[in-house]
């Protein structure tokens, strides 16, 4: 509770009410209405000061401080006072109940508003025409329109960081899909084989069993990456340990790169690409060389994976419309699909900047 206390006495309004309650008792005690008023006294202050106070917990519970500055106003002017200072507070309550509540509290807040300006022009010792009536609509109004206003930009603030933590989400589980799980299908390969020729050739197994803890130890880096990408600490994609990691689960494969420009987005979009390709011909293929090639072609860059294989397959999965996003992601296309001798990756990404 003290700590509560504590943290509302930081807030930012709290000097403003402290300032208004200030401005409210010297306004109170110096203005002098005159007939058909009652003179500024202690009592017409102290209305002034309860109205200003209560706006403390304006929005921890606004319609309950609407309702507060709305009996101050009629007893106000049933005491015979004039409303010089005692009406501005509830329409600073009309505005916060507009910009923080739903339709429910708008409703009360509306009729707590009639009720109050129809118990000021019943009390009211000056006579209430058209003219102020007027100008009490047009507050009313202005409060009201102003909160909505608020309220609307508050629920489209809140709608738009939903959005992009979604997005941010959808990354994260797409890089963790794309670096992990390669990282994964490779270890259960070489594991395979190592258990397979584990009796007739303890050292290929215990080699494989060494690639099983090395391609561990880099997942492990890939998850510290990772990090780095959250951060926008982009490191280099490394194609050549790509390769590496599939020569020592026991595949062929050819990598033949040039020299390519690319912007850091294109670049981790290309290394994704590259790796869930080749995760993919691993997963759904046995044999046949896989082959990677990179090359660009006027303003742009083409990757090709080939995965040679007598019998080429689509399987349903993530893999295939992650890599399309990422090629989308980064301002180019994927295509994808079977053809004579093996299946094909190809993505087009635009040239430009050193990657």
């Amino acid at each position: 509770m003290r700590r509560k206390a504590y943290n509302a006495l930081r807030r930012p309004e709290a000097g403003l009410v402290a300032a208004l309650v200030l401005a409210a008792g010297s306004a109170a005690a110096v203005l002098d209405a005159g007939e058909p008023y009652r003179g500024a006294d202690i009592f017409g202050v102290g209305f002034a000061m309860a109205a200003a106070a209560v706006l403390w917990w304006r929005k921890s519970a606004p319609v309950a401080v609407l309702a507060a500055t709305a009996v101050v106003v009629v007893a106000n002017a049933a005491a015979g006072y004039a409303a010089t200072v005692v009406h501005w507070f509830p329409w600073i309550a009309l505005f916060t109940c507009f910009s923080l509540r739903g339709r429910r509290a708008r409703v009360v807040a509306v009729v707590l508003t009639v009720g109050a300006v129809a118990g000021y022009a019943a009390f009211d010792r000056g006579p209430v025409g058209t003219l102020e009536l007027f100008g009490i609509a047009m507050c009313a109004l202005i409060a009201s329109a102003a909160g909505d206003a608020a309220y609307s930009r508050r629920i489209a603030t809140a709608a738009e960081q939903a959005r992009l933590r979604a997005e941010e989400r959808e990354v994260l589980a797409r890089e963790l899909h794309d670096s992990l799980g390669h990282a994964v299908n490779v270890m259960v390969l070489q594991a395979g084989v190592g258990r397979r020729v584990f009796a007739d050739n303890p050292a290929f197994a215990l080699e494989a069993l060494g690639h099983v803890e090395s391609v561990g130890r880099e997942a492990l880096g890939e998850l510290d990456r990772l990090v780095r990408v959250v951060r926008d600490e982009r490191a280099a994609p490394d194609l050549g340990l790509l390769a590496d990691r599939v020569r020592a689960a026991g595949r062929e494969m050819r990598l033949e790169a040039e020299d390519v420009d690319l912007g850091p987005g294109a670049a981790q979009a290309l290394h994704r690409i590259v790796q869930e390709a080749v995760t993919n011909a691993l997963r759904h293929s046995t044999g046949g060389r896989i082959d990677v090639g990179l090359a660009r072609v006027g303003d742009k860059v083409v990757l090709d994976v080939v995965n040679e294989s007598d019998r080429p397959t689509v399987v349903p999965g993530r893999g295939l419309a992650n890599m399309r996003e990422r090629a989308r992601s980064a301002g180019g296309e994927l295509d994808a699909g079977p053809f004579e001798g093996g299946f094909r990756v190809r993505a087009t990404l635009p040239a430009g900047g050193r990657a």
